[in-house]
């Protein structure tokens, strides 16, 4: 894929814009940017909405621009030039950035125009660039969906029109891309948890608020089972923590100051405010506090499954992906400077291994460090940087994993690192976060007590290896299509008696797979083999099993296999081994 992407799309959103005006003269130009999948830009239309014709319509015109090979051309004018410009182009928004910029201090603008090969000039707009040298050079258009927007993201504004888009550099990519797409929307967790029955949202409950379904449920219980088993086997000791917190305890953490619109409203309890916590480190820092600490006892490592809410509006929250409350998958190092680099290394091997079993293979790492140009806006001592930095690149370098290191993108409390995984149809998502904190220590106070007798002060790591239940469930969805393995099927092997005569010996089957930790679910209804069948197959179960007279009388069965066509012979003994092998290898 060309590096130039970000160009090419950003190119391609004002050739959008070219052929809006064209077709629609009286249109106001908001903006219009690349972004992660492609692009969009925003318009005004008085009132009016495209509609799915309007989208063909303007792609074909998009396609005619391209073809004409029109140049970008680049110029730049006094400001208060540009501001007349825009009030004769009777274009309000962009009037509205060129005067914000003018009273931060801009002393000319820039615009880019779109000119035809024989000089003609076709479209001008306010923009920083880049673009292409011409419209050639975007190759390859697909206009996508068309969805509302306030002007500067902000409800109180009017509400604009956004055209999605995407672009490539050659046909071939936007092909394997819509592909993708296609497969994606096949894949969404949202379509898939309400047909597998796994969780809903309920209007009356709230939005963002997820209802798990029994087989949402198991699973999540499967995955809280593993994840909290593996990590007191690494010697983290479990906590739990209330969902609400007073005033004071906000204050101190700081999130009162930093954090606030991000946070409910609080509430009085006998004339105390208490707000709904949006994370649990404050709290854990109170356990720590409760008695006093030796430099013997650290490490210490808290771990907690806790549930916390924090607002978002309602047009961001996305099914499993955004919502407004989830169960974060918490934990918190608490260690001597001279420990963190084992630290730091553990919690990454812990974070390997955890993803793999997932069924994750291809990581990407992007660590944040700060800006060494501008230390001033940072907390902490230059040598705990420079030891923290390199803790954390010595500790993603030893599992093997690429990383991008990324100056000035650190916050100023501390470094971290951020891990991605690739999905089964090569989709990035970010997952786990590893961050140091020079700031909570400070704040809270806390210490040890040192080998010379004197009080120091800690150093502490966030650790999110799953980020949020929620959403890694929703990401796990997505990445096996709603197949799960065997071992985090809610409901592993189904049962089909071909006829009522049989349903006693399916039962006695379902008695012995229950007996070796088999979840298993007897179909006794009555409906037709083959319909059950076919609801096993919906339902994405990994082995149904069909009783009938010969399975009846014998100890061997007939399995269909999720995927496969044919239905396979095997002993009872047999097929209950290669379950009970496949939940034990997490395979």
């Amino acid at each position: 894929m060309s590096k130039d992407l970000p160009t090419i799309r950003h190119s391609a959103s004002h050739v959008l814009a070219q052929a809006v005006l064209e077709l629609y003269p009286e249109a106001k130009l908001a903006i219009g940017p690349a972004i992660a999948e492609g692009f969009y830009y925003d318009f005004d239309l008085g009132g009016k909405t495209f509609s799915p014709e309007d989208l063909a319509n303007l792609e074909k015109k998009m396609r005619q621009i391209i073809k004409q090979n029109q140049k970008f051309e680049k110029y730049e004018v006094d400001v208060d030039e540009a501001i007349k410009y825009l009030k004769q182009k009777k274009q309000p928004h962009k009037l509205e950035m060129a005067e914000e910029l003018k009273a931060e201090g801009e002393k000319k603008l820039s615009f880019y125009r779109l000119v035809m090969p024989d000089g003609k000039k076709k479209f001008v707009d306010l923009c920083v660039g880049p673009h292409v040298k011409s419209t050639k050079s975007i190759g390859a258009v697909k206009l996508l969906k068309i969805a509302g927007a306030y002007w500067k993201g902000d409800e109180k504004n009017k509400m604009l029109q956004r055209i999605y888009g995407t672009a490539f550099a050659t046909d071939q990519e936007l092909q394997d891309y819509l592909k993708q797409l296609k497969e994606a929307e096949e894949r969404d967790h949202r379509k898939l948890g309400a047909e597998l029955e796994l969780f809903m949202v309920d209007e009356d409950v709230g939005q963002g608020l997820i209802l798990w379904l029994p087989n949402g449920a198991t699973i999540c219980q499967i995955i809280e089972d593993f994840i909290l088993k593996e990590y007191v086997k690494r010697g983290y000791l479990l906590v739990k923590t209330p969902h609400i917190g007073t005033e004071k305890l906000f204050s101190i953490s700081g999130h009162l100051d930093f954090y606030k619109d991000s946070m409910y409203a609080p509430f009085e309890v006998e004339e105390e405010k208490y707000y709904i916590k949006p994370m649990n480190c404050p709290m854990h820092l109170k356990i720590y506090q409760h008695s006093l600490k030796s430099y013997r006892d650290l490490p210490i490592r808290y771990t907690e499954l806790g549930t916390v809410y924090r607002y978002e509006r309602s047009g961001t929250l996305h099914g499993l992906l955004r919502v407004r409350g989830f169960t974060q998958d918490d934990g918190h190092i608490i260690c001597r400077p001279d420990q963190l680099e084992s630290e730091i290394a553990e919690a990454i091997d812990l974070t390997k291994y955890i993803l793999t079993t997932f069924g994750f293979k291809n990581f990407k790492v992007a660590l944040s460090v700060r800006d060494p140009k501008n230390k001033t806006k940072y907390l902490g001592k230059d040598a705990s940087w420079d030891h923290a930095e390199k803790a954390l690149e010595q500790g993603i370098k030893k599992v093997g994993w690429e990383y991008q290191r990324e100056e000035g993108e650190a916050v100023f409390y501390g470094p971290k690192m951020d891990v991605k995984v690739t999905d089964a149809i090569g989709r990035e998502w970010q997952i786990s976060t590893l961050q140091v904190d020079f700031n909570l220590p400070h704040r809270f106070k806390i210490s040890y007590i040192d080998k010379d007798s004197k009080k120091k002060e800690p150093l502490m790591l966030h650790r999110a290896l799953l980020g949020s239940l929620e959403r890694f469930f929703g990401v796990l969805i997505e990445h096996y299509a709603g197949a799960f393995p065997v071992w985090l099927s809610p409901i592993q092997v189904q049962i089909v008696p071909v006829s009522s005569d049989f349903i006693k010996d399916a039962q006695k089957l379902v008695a012995e797979l229950k007996e070796n930790e088999i979840r298993v679910w007897l179909d006794d209804l009555n409906e037709t083999v083959g319909y059950k069948i076919r609801k096993s197959e919906k339902a994405k179960v990994p082995y149904t099993l069909v009783v009938g007279e010969k399975e009846a009388k014998s100890q061997n069965l007939s399995v269909r296999i999720r995927g496969q066509k044919e239905m396979a012979a095997m002993s009872r003994q047999e097929f209950i081994e290669r379950v009970a092998e496949e939940i034990k290898e997490r395979k």
